[in-house]
């Protein structure tokens, strides 16, 4: 039995998953599942019953859920390609990082969901703070020292943050007064880990 990774496509926590996949050697061990998390697809309700992507049912049948966790199983796991989480306290930072990236993605997301609602429903204050929230992420990143000759997970989760915002919110210039994620961008979207998952 091969591993099974649910995922969606435009999703940016499912693409640091496939992205890990790739960079540890274990993507021809795992078969990636497109799913519709909002139409409650019973194939992953049964691995995740808050049907969300990304899950991960491993080959003896585990089930793990929520993309940190996903990372650094996989992680621990790899066969090939350097660790993405060092161990000891060399992982902090990392997962620092890795941190302050997510929480990047999740004021985009609710961001995202908040525009899906009828205008009459939405909430201009949760915008604001979520648009706030998500530019001083921005900054905070770019005040970091990352090296993207040697990408860990920290990194790889900056990387799809930025990528994501193009995809999702084009009209958020996170560019400008940013060349260390302009850079880190460039570096990492060559990769062909980065290059398989681009969302779409």
């Amino acid at each position: 039995m091969s591993m099974k990774l649910y995922i969606t496509d435009p999703s940016p926590y499912a693409r640091k998953c496939r992205i890990v996949l790739r960079e540890r050697g274990l993507a021809d061990r795992c078969e990636e599942l497109r799913v519709d998390p909002y139409a409650s697809d019973p194939t992953l309700v049964a691995a995740n019953p808050v049907a969300q992507v990304p899950a991960l049912v491993t080959e003896d049948g585990t089930v793990f859920t929520d993309s940190p966790l996903i990372c650094a199983w996989l992680d621990a796991h790899g066969v090939s390609g350097d660790a993405l989480i060092p161990p000891g306290d060399a992982q902090w930072p990392v997962r620092r990082l890795e941190t302050l990236a997510d929480a990047g993605l999740e004021m985009g997301v609710k961001w995202v969901l908040e525009k899906r609602r009828p205008e009459a429903e939405r909430s201009p204050t949760w915008i604001a703070r979520w648009q706030v929230g998500l530019i001083r992420t921005l900054d905070a990143l770019e005040a970091m020292d990352m090296d993207t000759a040697r990408p860990d997970l920290g990194i790889i989760s900056a990387g799809v943050l930025v990528t994501w915002l193009d995809f999702r919110h084009p009209e958020v210039d996170w560019r400008s007064g940013r060349p260390r994620l302009v850079a880190l961008q460039t570096a990492l979207e060559t990769r062909t880990s980065f290059v398989e998952t681009s969302p779409r």
